[in-house]
């Protein structure tokens, strides 16, 4: 058979939550009430739907950045952009003129308007020619008659008021320099319908961009609703789980798990809330077991006092000094079991006074296995110390008469639960930071099943029941108590008909361990 085992309290204790906290205690009124929780159907936003109008909103606010932004920082580049392919196109309509003037008579209309066609400016571009008298040689606006509104008229020659822009920023000039460095005139270039020097073409590609812009924001927003839909069911489907799964524990329904596992938050979440259901569900368990436990208890001296009484009263037995003491035994069986109960009590409550001073382990651990050694011989058992250390002292801060109790908890159960001429062993030893001390005997063991409740008030297995041994039942539960207000852990290992182990750790430094658990529930 596999030896069992089961390790209680390793993680240290976060405190147990104060009671200043509860409503009904701190208030000064003696008013209070409570009521059960209600069924009520959500009444706003799902989850899911709240995850899909952020990642809408997300998607269209870097929409509406990347439009801000093309229309802050990429308009005025294509504007530059422009500006200079029009100071091209001047500076090419300027140097074909250069080379056509003649000094002595000046450019000819034909010729003008030759050169400027055989430049390849686009006809969404206008062209004027002045010359250095500033008079108008050529203009592309007289070619534009449809242009013109009724009100204009033409001049002798045919040709209508020119309607070249006056404004700055909407023509490039460009001077005509001959080759000798004379200024013979002006060329003026402008873009037809646009105030900032676009094409047709420029303007259709602005156009176009600003489009494909918006066009991928809205495609951004649809992908981004899309996967908030997606990412929002994945996420709220285990969380749907642990609500269903808490409303059926509510509902009494203590089996009930969420089956949720992985290395992530959600993950931990869903394992974290299983461990709780199941701690749950075993402590219904045991608080049930708790009652008929305690009423077992209480019932048996009771009940063996009665029934002495009575018989004294009807004169069945003689009421003798030996009756009489029978039922004072059964008297202070009880007393011992109320104290028992109301030491267990203070400690978890934390009113019993902690008082950690600097002990030597070894001795206070041999101080107490000399002090039983006449018990256990008395018993037929043999006890023996086992220092695992070579150290003559092991100094560690602990309260001496916590200590104590516990070490002679675990003591006398193994002498209750150990039959004559078997062994029971006390160590004393040292793990990292932590003094361990072991007691292990060769009784008959705890079952598998029952490691888990070992450490409950009131319980005992079957086989010490059926063993009669007198004892209370609380005194591993106390054991439990003062091992956790030391910070340490408590474990058990155990075979069926072979004997039990009890380990206690409990760290050296009180003062560090205190440290680190207020740094850890912060």
């Amino acid at each position: 058979m596999v030896p069992a085992k089961l390790v209680i309290g390793k993680r240290v204790r976060e405190g147990r939550p104060s009671e200043e906290g509860d409503p009904s205690s701190s208030s000064d009124s003696s008013r209070a009430s409570w009521k059960t929780l209600q069924n009520q159907k959500p009444r706003h936003m799902s989850y899911r739907g709240r995850m899909t109008i952020f990642f809408a909103a997300v998607a269209a606010m870097t929409a509406v950045i990347l439009v801000a932004v093309l229309a802050v920082t990429w308009e005025a580049q294509f504007l530059s952009y422009t500006r200079s392919n029009m100071e091209r196109y001047a500076s090419v309509v300027a140097d074909g003129l250069a080379e056509i003037y003649d000094p002595q008579t000046g450019w000819k209309e034909e010729d003008v308007e030759r050169t400027v066609q055989a430049s390849s400016v686009s006809s969404d571009i206008g062209v004027q020619v002045i010359d250095s008298h500033g008079t108008v040689i050529y203009d592309d606006t007289w070619n534009r008659p449809g242009e013109h509104t009724d009100d204009d008229t033409a001049s002798a020659g045919g040709k209508f008021a020119s309607l070249a822009p006056t404004d700055a920023d909407s023509v490039v000039p460009h001077e005509i320099t001959l080759a000798d460095g004379t200024q013979a005139g002006t060329v003026r270039l402008w873009a037809f319908g646009s105030e900032a020097l676009l094409t047709k073409g420029d303007a259709a590609f602005r156009t176009s961009s600003y489009g494909a812009v918006i066009t991928a924001g809205l495609v951004a927003v649809f992908l981004a609703c899309l996967m908030g839909v997606l990412v929002s069911r994945k996420l709220a489907k285990p969380i749907k789980s642990i609500t269903s799964t808490a409303a059926q524990i509510r509902s009494g329904d203590l089996t009930a798990r969420t089956g949720i596992t992985g290395d992530d938050e959600i993950g931990q979440l869903g394992e974290t809330f299983d461990d709780m259901a199941t701690s749950l569900e075993r402590d219904l368990k045991l608080e049930h077991r708790l009652t008929g436990d305690v009423a077992h208890e209480l019932r048996t001296p009771l009940m063996a006092m009665l029934a002495t009484v009575e018989a004294m009263q009807d004169g069945v037995l003689p009421a003798d000094e030996e009756h009489l003491e029978t039922v004072a035994s059964e008297v202070r069986r009880l007393s011992r079991l109320v104290a028992a109960m109301l030491q267990l009590s203070r400690i978890e409550n934390g009113t019993t006074p902690f008082k950690p001073e600097k002990t030597d382990m070894i001795g206070l651990v041999r101080s107490v296995v000399e002090s039983q050694e006449q018990l256990f011989a008395d018993r037929d058992l043999r006890l023996r110390l086992d220092v695992k250390t070579q150290r003559h002292e092991l100094f560690c801060e602990a309260d001496r008469d916590m200590i104590r109790q516990a070490l002679i908890n675990l003591m006398s159960n193994a002498l209750r639960y150990t039959p004559e001429g078997g062994w029971v062993v006390v160590s004393v030893g040292q793990e990292g930071r932590d003094v361990v001390i072991a007691v292990s005997d060769t009784g008959i063991g705890i079952a598998k099943e029952d490691l888990a409740r070992v450490f409950s008030r009131f319980w005992r297995s079957d086989a010490s029941r059926e063993r009669e041994s007198g004892g209370l039942g609380v005194g591993l539960a106390v054991t439990k108590e003062i091992v956790d207000r030391h910070h340490g852990f408590i474990g058990v290992e155990s075979e069926l008909g072979k004997g039990a182990k009890f380990t206690i750790h409990i760290p050296r430094d009180q003062g560090r361990q205190q440290q680190q658990q207020g740094d850890s529930s912060k």
